[in-house]
C-alpha cells in the first residue's frame, strides 16, 4: 500500500520542483507523477496550483529562516556569545549549501506577487535578526542595522556565486574563506570565534 501523502509532502515535492526547474514548473500532474499519487489526490489538499506555491513558499519560509535561526539560537543556552552565534550561523548559510538553488529559483521569480511579499519578509526577518546579534555586541541600532544589511548582501552574493561562476573555493580553501568572512564581519565588534 502506498504511503498516505499530506500537505507538506505537496509542498516539499513543489519546493524541489522550483529548485530543479524554476517556480513555472510547478504544475499538478507532473507533481502527482513525481510523488506517484493522483490529481485527486493533490486536490484533497489544495484547490489548485497557486495554493500548493503558496503552501510551498510558506515551508521554505520556515525551513530557510525560522529553522536556522532557531537552531542558531538554541547555541544560547550554552552560553554561546553573539559572536559566536553568528559565526554559526554563517557556517550555517554560507558553508551549508542545502536549498540554495531554492532560494536563487525563487530570487528569479520575484515579480510573482506570491514570491515578492515572502522575499520581502524573509529579508527583513533576516536583517532583523543579524541586527539583534550586532546589539547583543555592543553596537547602537543604526550601526547594528548597517552590518545586518551587509552581512544578508554577502549571503545573497555567496548565493549567486556559489551557482553563476566557479570563483568560490571548497575545501579547505572553502573554509579559509569562510574564516575570513567571518573575521570580516564580526570585525571591531568583537572577535571572530566558532
Amino acid at each position: 500500500m502506498a504511503r498516505k501523502l499530506n500537505r507538506d509532502d505537496w509542498a516539499r515535492e513543489a519546493l524541489t520542483v522550483i529548485g530543479e526547474s524554476g517556480l513555472g514548473a510547478v504544475a499538478v500532474e507532473p507533481l502527482a507523477a513525481r510523488l506517484g499519487a493522483t490529481k485527486g489526490s493533490f486536490y484533497w489538499h489544495f484547490a489548485d496550483r497557486a495554493a500548493v506555491v503558496d503552501a510551498a513558499i510558506a515551508l521554505w519560509e520556515h525551513d530557510h529562516t525560522e529553522g536556522i535561526i532557531t537552531a542558531v539560537e538554541q547555541s544560547r543556552e550554552s552560553g554561546d556569545t553573539p559572536q559566536q552565534r553568528l559565526r554559526r550561523l554563517l557556517d550555517r548559510v554560507i558553508g551549508d549549501h542545502d536549498g540554495d538553488r531554492i532560494e536563487l529559483a525563487l530570487l528569479a521569480s520575484t515579480d510573482d506577487p506570491r514570491v515578492a511579499p515572502a522575499m520581502q519578509r524573509t529579508t527583513e526577518r533576516r536583517i532583523a535578526y543579524v541586527t539583534t546579534l550586532y546589539e547583543e555586541m555592543g553596537l547602537e541600532s543604526a550601526e547594528a542595522r548597517a552590518r545586518a544589511v551587509i552581512a544578508v548582501s554577502v549571503y545573497l552574493g555567496h548565493l549567486q556565486l556559489r551557482y553563476g561562476s566557479a570563483v568560490l573555493p571548497s575545501g579547505a580553501a572553502g573554509r579559509r574563506h569562510l574564516d575570513l568572512v567571518a573575521r570580516v564581519l564580526i570585525a571591531e565588534a568583537g572577535p571572530a570565534t566558532r
